[in-house]
This record gives C-alpha cells, sequence and structure tokens, in this order.
C-alpha cells in the first residue's frame, strides 16, 4: 500500500484524449454523411421524373390516397405524363445516357399502365393480386 509519507501519483494518460477526439471527429463526418431523418433528398433530375411519375401513378389509382382508398383521375394522370413527355423534348441532347434511359424507359411504363387504367371499368389499386396492379418502374 502507500507509505503515509508518500504522496498519491496522478497518471495522465493523453491517448484518451485523442481517442476522445477521433470518436468526434468520425460522429461529424457520418452525421455529414447522412441526412437527418425528415430532411428531403437533394433536387436532381432522377427525384423529378420519380415525382412527376408518381403522381401520375397516384392519379390513375396505381397508389392510394392516405385515406386508403384509389383516386382515379386519368384527365390529371395524362398531365403528368404528357408534362414528363414534354420534358423529354425540351431535354433532349442535354441528358446524360442514364437519365435519357430512366425517362425513356419511365415514360414508356407510364404510357402502358394508363392505356390499362383507362380500359379498367375500376380503380387499378382495388383490382386484385397478379393484374396490372404490379407496375414497375425503374
Amino acid at each position: 500500500m502507500n507509505e503515509p509519507n508518500e504522496e498519491p501519483k496522478i497518471i495522465v494518460d493523453d491517448d484518451w484524449k485523442e481517442q476522445v477526439q477521433k470518436e468526434k471527429e468520425d460522429a461529424q463526418v457520418e452525421q455529414e454523411a447522412e441526412p437527418p431523418q425528415g430532411e428531403l433528398p437533394p433536387a436532381s433530375f432522377p427525384i423529378l421524373v420519380s415525382t412527376l411519375s408518381t403522381q401520375a401513378l397516384a392519379s390513375m389509382g396505381y397508389i392510394p390516397d392516405p385515406s386508403g382508398q384509389p383516386m382515379t383521375n386519368l384527365p390529371m394522370a395524362k398531365h403528368f405524363v404528357d408534362t414528363l413527355a414534354v420534358l423529354e423534348e425540351k431535354t433532349k441532347g442535354n441528358l446524360d445516357e442514364a437519365e435519357s434511359g430512366l425517362l425513356t424507359e419511365t415514360l414508356h411504363q407510364l404510357r402502358m399502365a394508363f392505356v390499362q387504367a383507362s380500359q379498367a371499368p375500376e380503380p387499378p389499386a382495388s383490382q386484385g393480386q397478379g393484374d396490372s396492379s404490379s407496375i414497375e418502374l425503374p
């Protein structure tokens, strides 16, 4: 044990300070890399295409409204599809290959879905499984 005349020694370990600093830096990098929950993703061409195509599908009745009821508004759906077609026409030659492919494929899928929705007697979201309610977009 300690001698009565011997004072306790304080040992300062600088390693823990470096470890804490490194953990703080790592946490900061991780926080900057992940957008906080509830924040919107950065604006981009794929987000624009996705937003318009989602609105078109919802207007066709493929996506139910917040109450769970399918809403069919084919003129509105046509408007969203036509808006994407205008976007395709106006951006021709200014998109990279991936963006152009995304827009072309999305328009094709939406046009096919529109034909199916316009021929359906009831909204697509209320039809049975295994039919046109499983539209897949790129």
